[in-house]
């Protein structure tokens, strides 16, 4: 069984807030490989962490991102939102997932693939969302590392493949099963999950054969993976 990557989804959001410096430092702390971390730019065109498109779950402003400038999200969030640049840097010598959440077009998309070169962190950072975000990634950077998010079961257009040129295909961790982990592997790609954060879909996911998972809970996934059980045992744990 191979040792699948480890991604740690948002940081450690179950114990520090999501999306921020110090959730990503306790995420590789418990022994993550890499953090997902998801990017939208704020009104002067600053690639910050944040998922959603305002700061209202978070941190309770109801105001959108796009309506802000950078300088206005700091003070708002006392310094709360970090950079990407920053994330990088928090993030040193560890890979990083970047989602781009509502659907950027390739002058966004342009900025924080900028950022992620200016950081010097090309070679330990790969983008992930839906074809409309990841077709404007590859436009701004046509060596960029790609996951492309797949929401059904459905083989992707073998066009779509040739343009985007990925070197995974990432899906919601239910609509994986083993036929569609070897049809994928069969056509030369990886194959990334997200979110399982329940010991059970976890041993499911690492039977499988699946190459990463994303997880809410990567110190639980980490020692799951230490003490991974044969592929019989995980069965019958499971029935």
């Amino acid at each position: 069984m191979q040792n699948v990557t480890a991604v740690a989804h948002r940081g450690d959001p179950y114990r520090v807030r999501e999306n921020t410096l110090a959730s990503l430092r306790s995420a590789l702390r418990r022994g993550a490989d890499a953090v997902e971390i998801d990017v939208r730019l704020t009104r002067d065109g600053v690639p910050v962490l944040l998922h959603d498109d305002t700061l209202k779950r978070l941190w309770r402003h109801d105001r959108p991102l796009l309506s802000l400038s950078w300088e206005e999200v700091r003070g708002m969030t006392d310094d709360g939102v970090p950079t990407l640049s920053a994330a990088l840097a928090a993030t040193e010598g560890s890979r990083v997932m970047i989602d781009l959440p509502g659907a950027p077009d390739v002058r966004a998309a342009r900025r924080v693939v900028d950022a992620v070169r200016e950081s010097g962190a090309r070679d330990r950072v790969h983008y992930c969302a839906g074809a409309p975000a990841m077709l404007a990634v590859r436009a701004a950077d046509p060596s960029a590392e790609i996951a492309l998010t797949r929401t059904t079961r459905a083989p992707a257009r073998a066009g779509l493949l040739e343009v985007i040129r990925p070197r995974w295909l990432n899906y919601r961790f239910g609509l994986v099963d083993r036929a569609l982990v070897e049809r994928v592997h069969r056509d030369g790609l990886l194959v990334s999950v997200w979110t399982p954060d329940t010991r059970r879909s976890m041993r499911r996911l690492l039977a499988m054969g699946v190459d990463s998972i994303t997880t809410n809970r990567v110190d639980v996934l980490c020692a799951l993976r230490r003490t991974q059980m044969p592929m019989e045992a995980i069965s019958i744990a499971d029935r």
